[in-house]
């Protein structure tokens, strides 16, 4: 378990966290959340041992590991490829491997009979069975599929780090995270950076994961997907809610509702008691009743009610009406170099049109709707723009483009010279800018400041087709609801890239799905599309089942007899290969179910709140604990060892037959 033990930090005066107290168990899928500016950020780092606290403690096993992903900073060696940087995850697995090849040349090298080479020999034989516990045989294949679960291909494998851009290279990050691991896994906003097919893959991963993850993120349907516990951040205290984000949603506002009926009575009370006070505080008679009072005011524990942030909401004006085809894409062909992005699509867009983008990253999403928004150059092809049509374009990096020595206000007057200045500071409020807020410098803007100022500009100059790229990255709750009903109020045109389902969802009527030169439009909202998309793919597997059934009968010209004969002949033949293999795996199949046994009593110990009373008994199960974890690591790995063996000799025959045939 991970103990989070009375955690102060302070900035300036202002306590960021004020005896933060909190237990973390294996297996939880916890959420970090609360409002920009409340530390889940800066909590991460002090368990990742990253930032020191002022006072408290962060205690665990020694055995226990922690992977971090921040939001950005990731650096991997330009002069490695993909593969060779996530192979870094295993140092220890490339460091045996070297000192095996180092062993291999050496007793090349050496007379068969002299004494160098049996001790070269014995050498040998300890650094193959440190291989061979390793894992070493099964990594090749667990970086493919983990790099090609987060959307990596296969000719991604051998292509520098050079070569991705920072979101790419997030998911580089992110796969050597996974791959380690780590008992605490600490995800600082994890999806910015996936489309919805790699999405889908962490969600499974994660709900799978045999550690702890502790995620930060403004993904509400991921939270929802993956987490079972919330520790929601707010002025220096941290609340636990036994639930995804939406129970903690829910549960919040009750406790708030009754924290207000509290408050309202307890200030009822007071006034009463202030009037009695002030009416006979100069009577003799009543000395003693108003004295009374006053020790009892002076008593009283305040009700404090969180400053709560404003209801901010925002439409955009009413655009003007546009012909029935707002743009048309005629046989678009767009290549980079020889790299060919579409060749020959068409589509169109129609009055009224909300349409989510999707599919997966490099397919060309962006392309599309830069081409769409008039400023991509195309090949060949045409691009009609309807009557009245009025384009506005919202780019994932718009709020780069932000002069770093301009304030917040002075953005705006540029983008809206003849605006008045009411007017522009009305806009920033409705994107959280309040008060001396819009003369904050864009340079001390955080990221999500950044993206709601950019959008904040947009307004000044809306269309009636609007089209957007990620414009929910680094965009908190409250910004992304305020962006979000105004988009499902508007009454123009719509094109959005995004992964966000929950944000998607309850404003298109369209799916646009790109696929790496082909488009295809779903008649419904992103969760419409994934379903449909399911079953089609479903269809699609079960029809070439049954393909290959067909052709497996249609090439056998031997006689039923013959054919039963000769596979019955090539089963003995792999059976006998494999059997004392598969037997060491039964054996060790039999030791990890006990270890689990063990280890699933341990944890019902361990969940019970009274079983942390005793401190001797807290140190000796956790002891316990730990080695058996580690006993279950070790037999896992020898498992997987021999599980490798036994497919490479099953899948060396099957080739084998294959070339015979």
């Amino acid at each position: 378990m991970l103990h989070l033990d009375g955690i102060t930090l302070h900035f300036g005066e202002r306590p960021l966290f004020d005896n933060i107290t909190t237990i973390i168990n294996p297996g939880e899928r916890i959420g970090l959340v609360g409002p920009n500016g409340a530390g889940k950020s800066t909590l991460l780092k002090i368990i990742a041992g990253e930032q020191q606290a002022d006072s408290g403690k962060v205690k665990m096993s020694n055995t226990a590991t922690v992977g971090y992903l921040p939001q950005d900073g990731v650096e991997p060696d330009p002069d490695l490829t993909v593969l060779q940087e996530v192979e870094q995850a295993f140092r220890e697995i490339l460091d045996l491997r070297e000192e095996h090849h180092k062993v291999q040349q050496k007793l090349e090298n050496l007379e068969p009979e002299s004494e160098e080479h049996t001790r070269a020999i014995e050498e040998f034989g300890k650094v193959q069975h440190q291989l061979e516990n390793s894992g070493s045989y099964t990594l090749q294949a667990e970086i493919e599929r983990i790099l090609m679960g987060l959307g990596f291909s296969e000719k991604d494998f051998s292509r520098s780090t050079t070569e991705f851009s920072g979101g790419w290279l997030m998911r580089i990050a992110l796969a050597k995270l996974l791959l380690r691991q780590p008992t605490y896994l600490l995800l600082d906003e994890p999806t910015n950076h996936l489309d919805i097919e790699s999405l889908q893959w962490i969600e499974s991963f994660l709900k799978n994961y045999e550690g702890a993850v502790i995620i930060v993120s403004h993904d509400r349907a991921f939270l929802d997907s993956v987490t079972n516990r919330t520790l929601a951040l707010r002025r220096g205290n941290m609340d636990e809610y036994a639930g995804n984000y939406t129970f903690y949603e829910r549960k919040a506002a009750e406790e708030m509702e009754l924290l207000k009926k509290q408050y309202e009575n307890q200030k009822k009370e007071l006034k009463q008691t202030q009037e009695f006070i002030d009416r006979f505080r100069y009577k003799a008679t009543k000395a003693k009743q108003v004295q009374s009072r006053i020790k009892q005011m002076e008593k009283i524990e305040m009700i404090e009610i969180d400053d709560e942030q404003a209801e901010i909401s925002f439409r955009f004006p009413t655009p003007q009406r546009a012909g029935q085809v707002v743009l048309s894409l005629n046989n678009i062909v767009k290549k980079y170099g020889d790299n060919v992005v579409f060749n020959g699509v068409d589509y169109q867009v129609e009055r009224g049109d909300k349409i989510a983008v999707v599919g997966p990253n490099g397919a060309g999403k962006s392309t599309m709707i830069r081409i769409l928004a008039g400023i991509e150059p195309f090949n060949s092809g045409s691009r009609e723009v309807g009557y009245n049509v009025t384009p506005g374009y919202f780019a994932q990096h718009q709020a780069e483009e932000l002069e770093p020595a301009n304030n917040a206000l002075d953005e705006m007057k540029l983008a809206g010279p003849r605006e008045s200045e009411t007017r522009l500071r009305t806009i920033l409020g409705c994107f959280l800018f309040v008060g001396d807020d819009v003369f904050k410098k864009v340079k001390v803007l955080s990221g999500g400041e950044k993206s709601r100022l950019a959008l904040a500009k947009m307004l000044l100059n809306p269309g009636n087709f609007l089209i957007f790229d990620e414009p929910t990255n680094h965009l908190d709750m409250q910004s992304k609801n305020i962006l979000r009903q105004a988009l499902q109020q508007y009454e123009g045109t719509l094109m959005i890239v995004s992964h966000d389902r929950d944000f998607l969802d309850p404003i298109v009527n369209k799916t646009l799905e790109v696929q790496h030169g082909r488009i295809k439009t779903w008649l419904g909202n992103v969760t419409y599309y994934l379903d449909k998309k399911a079953e089609e793919d479903a269809q699609k597997q079960v029809s070439a089942d049954s393909k290959n059934r067909r052709e497996a009968q249609s090439t056998n010209n031997l006689s039923r007899k013959e054919q039963r004969r000769l596979e019955a002949e090539k089963r003995n033949a792999l059976s006998k290969k494999i059997k004392p293999l598969k037997n060491r795996s039964d054996e060790i199949e039999k030791e990890i179910e006990k270890l689990e046994e063990k280890k699933e009593k341990i944890e019902i110990v361990m969940a019970d709140p009274a079983f942390y009373d005793d401190a001797e008994k807290v140190k000796k199960t956790s002891i316990e604990y730990d080695n058996l974890k580690s006993d279950l690591a070790d037999y896992l790995h020898k498992w997987e060892e021999v599980a490798g063996r036994i497919e490479f000799i099953e899948s060396s025959w099957d080739k084998k037959q294959a070339a015979g045939s």
